[in-house]
């Protein structure tokens, strides 16, 4: 999942401001690059708190993963794309949503799970399991939505869960894409392409198609 955010050093408590720190930096630099001397920095905190709050730095990157999936669900969940009847509607508003917050510079929009996920997932398997635990426990959330779309059209053929997971698949090849090319527009364009593929998957009298 990406969000535009960025850390607030002078707030919070320690642990959280070495979350955010976390969040940010390993989101520009990557978690290899970053380290617990520039993480406390960032943070404005002693290395001797670093240590009281996490065992090592792969435990920081657990709980930064888990971190994220709190900070970003809390997000999503008032999100206006909630605030449709159709459940296709939803589905299609919650492609829009994501869309409208790739903005500013690539490592504010960008996934931080998705990121850690690329680089540690052999070397550091409890922070892959805690990527991954976001990751799919985002795509859960629009489940729903999208089993109900389904069933409402007739569409039949793969699971909601399948579908759900192909938007997060989509959404962390743009975020790749659009770092590959130092460029926003083009994890933009692959949104774009996901909404038409949705569009196009479930028949209604605008697009004419029948299953």
């Amino acid at each position: 999942m990406g969000r535009r955010i960025k850390s607030n050093p002078e707030g919070g408590d320690a642990r959280t401001r070495l979350l955010e720190a976390a969040r940010d930096m390993v989101r520009a630099r990557g978690f290899a690059a970053t380290s617990v001397d520039q993480l406390c920095r960032a943070a404005g905190v002693t290395k001797g708190a670093f240590f009281h709050h996490f065992a090592s730095k792969e435990d920081l990157g657990v709980a930064a993963a888990q971190y994220w999936a709190e900070t970003t669900g809390a997000l999503f969940a008032t999100a206006p794309y909630h605030h449709h009847d159709d459940p296709l509607a939803r589905v299609l508003a919650y492609v829009d949503f994501r869309r409208q917050i790739i903005a500013g510079e690539i490592e504010e929009f960008t996934c931080l799970v998705g990121t850690m996920t690329q680089e540690v997932y052999h070397a550091h398997p409890a922070i892959r399991r805690a990527c991954a635990e976001s990751i799919f426990g985002h795509a859960a959330t629009i489940e729903p939505d999208i089993a109900a779309a389904m069933q409402a059209h007739g569409v039949t053929g793969f699971s909601a869960a399948s579908l759900a997971a192909h938007t997060q698949a989509v959404l962390q090849g743009a975020f790749i894409l659009a770092k590959a090319a130092d460029d926003p527009s083009v994890a933009i364009d692959s949104v774009d392409h996901l909404k038409r593929y949705l569009t196009l998957l479930f028949p209604t009298p605008s697009n004419g198609r029948t299953t």
